[in-house]
């Protein structure tokens, strides 16, 4: 089973998946010309403009909820292994990929909200719904939500409550298995409220979470202020093969600076598409914007943070490369990348006893916390895809025990396997979501220039399938017809009537 395993994350995760995934993202920026960056001030201003509603979360929400999933453990250990790997000059190469990896983010929230659907009274979209509409094959929307649901409730929550139970473990001494109850009594209680639950406390958390990782790193950066330069010096000649020290590195450079940014955001992984798909907004275009947004909090903030507590600090060494233990820098002897971020906050408060290893937990126990929010609301959105009626909300109950018993079961026993299991089931879910992509982001493009001639009319986009030709946009086209109805219906309601209703209300 193991050799099977390993067999298939050598397929699905080779050389050629990363790096297709960024081909993918510099042809996507191609082809939106370059929207992240033309269009940065627009998604900022957007990130806060939106209403939520009974159907759907708003902007911000939505963007909480895919922060959620894309802060986690790869932006602290993964950022970690980067510079362990790849010198600081990957820091430069995971920056890079960051921007060129926005636009895939773009262009798949933009067709999960053009083709989303509205089933018992919310909002669903993402992958699996745009890959059937967008290709009119239904198998391949099937195989993306299955392996969504196997990945994201029942092969991967186990690893990120691990994460938590050991850190809080080696920080409090809380044994496992109570930090396993207290993850499950807090996660089970915010899953059973639905979506709404989900988004409210996302949009709480995570600005909390990120705030407070952003703002230690300022205090080593001010701590160490003098350093600033030279850090900075040091990453871009690493980047380029300039710096003596990490001379023959370019190439690991860029391999663990590509690899470890698309971990930490995701981008076209099509995870950050499905609460994409739960905003309230009159155009597709806005909410794509602000999912573009998220890649650069989660890359060139909350990445960067993590690697400048760790470069200013100098708590960190460098391989060769990743299969031998033979060092090109050796700062800490003994010490693992794992560590690095514990050793950087704790070197720049020596006097504080263990402080770096309890604000190291509280940033994973946050960020792997509301990584499992997020992947309970992508398997819940894909069993809506699977199923309806009776058989989605029993299939949602089942989802939910299943979870919750993952979770359990991860921060008292993890293994290998299941480590191995989820990156199959990741792996397939980005295979299908980029190949499909690539096919169907016509509509996409149609959508970004409408959504542009509207913008320089001094006009508040609105999306109408039909006048752009865009096909089975349902959704869209139902709520075109419904407000043309309600129009109509006020129209010719009589003034009279009109200021009966308008005392009645007063």
């Amino acid at each position: 089973m193991e050799g099977i395993v390993s067999w298939l994350n050598g397929v699905l995760w080779s050389s050629v998946t990363v790096y297709g995934i960024l081909a993918a993202g510099l042809f996507f920026s191609i082809l939106t010309r370059f929207v992240q960056v033309r269009q940065i001030k627009e998604m900022f201003i957007l990130m806060f403009s939106g209403e939520k509603s009974e159907a759907g979360v708003s902007s911000f929400q939505a963007l909480a909820i895919a922060l959620s999933g894309r802060i986690g453990t790869g932006n602290i250990i993964g950022t970690a292994s980067a510079i362990a790997f790849g010198g600081p000059g990957a820091v430069f190469w995971m920056w890079i990929t960051g921007m060129i990896g926005a636009s895939s983010a773009f262009v798949e929230s933009t067709l999960a909200q053009i083709y989303k659907e509205k089933k018992n009274g919310q909002y669903r979209g993402g992958p699996a719904f745009y890959i059937e509409k967008g290709t009119g094959i239904r198998a391949l929307g099937i195989i993306f939500a299955i392996a969504a649901i196997l990945a994201m409730a029942i092969l991967m929550p186990g690893v990120q409550s691990n994460a938590i139970a050991s850190t809080m473990n080696v920080a409090f001494g809380i044994p496992p298995w109570v930090m396993g109850l207290i993850t499950v009594g807090i996660i089970g209680f915010i899953i059973i409220g639905g979506v709404k639950r989900i988004a409210n406390a996302a949009e709480v958390i995570v600005p909390f979470m990120a705030a407070a990782y952003v703002l230690m790193a300022l205090i080593i950066i001010i701590i160490n202020i003098q350093d600033v330069p030279a850090v900075f010096v040091l990453i871009f000649k690493s980047a380029f093969n300039l710096d003596a020290t990490f001379s023959g590195m370019l190439g690991a450079a860029i391999a663990w600076g590509v690899k470890r940014a698309l971990y930490a955001n995701e981008a076209g992984q099509g995870t950050g598409a499905h609460p994409a798909a739960a905003a309230e907004v009159s155009h597709p275009v806005k909410q794509g914007l602000v999912q573009t947004a998220s890649i650069y909090i989660d890359t060139m903030l909350i990445c960067t943070a993590t690697a400048l507590m760790i470069l200013f600090t100098g708590q960190y060494n460098v391989q060769v490369n990743s299969s031998d233990g033979q060092m090109m820098v050796e700062n800490v002897p003994g010490a693992t990348y794992s560590d690095f971020t514990q050793l950087a906050v704790s070197s720049a408060f020596p006097s504080l006893n263990n402080f770096g290893a309890i604000f190291v937990a509280f940033a994973l126990f946050f960020f792997a916390f509301t990584t499992i929010m997020a992947y309970y609301y992508i398997a819940e959105t894909n069993v809506s895809y699977l199923f309806g009626g009776a058989k989605e909300k029993i299939a949602t109950w089942v989802l939910k025990i299943g979870l919750l018993a993952a979770i359990f079961f991860g921060t008292v026993r993890t293994s290998d396997l299941a480590w191995a299991l989820g990156d199959v089931g990741l792996g397939l879910m980005v295979w299908v979501n980029i190949v499909a992509m690539l096919f169907i982001s016509k509509p996409t493009i149609i959508a970004l220039k409408d959504y542009e001639k509207q913008r320089k009319q001094g006009l508040d986009p609105v999306f109408d399938p039909e006048k752009l030709g865009i096909k089975d946009a349902n959704y869209w086209i139902e709520r075109k017809l419904e407000q043309e109805a309600n129009n109509k219906a006020s129209a010719e309601t009589p003034t009279s009537e009109k200021d009966k209703e308008l005392v009645g209300k007063n």
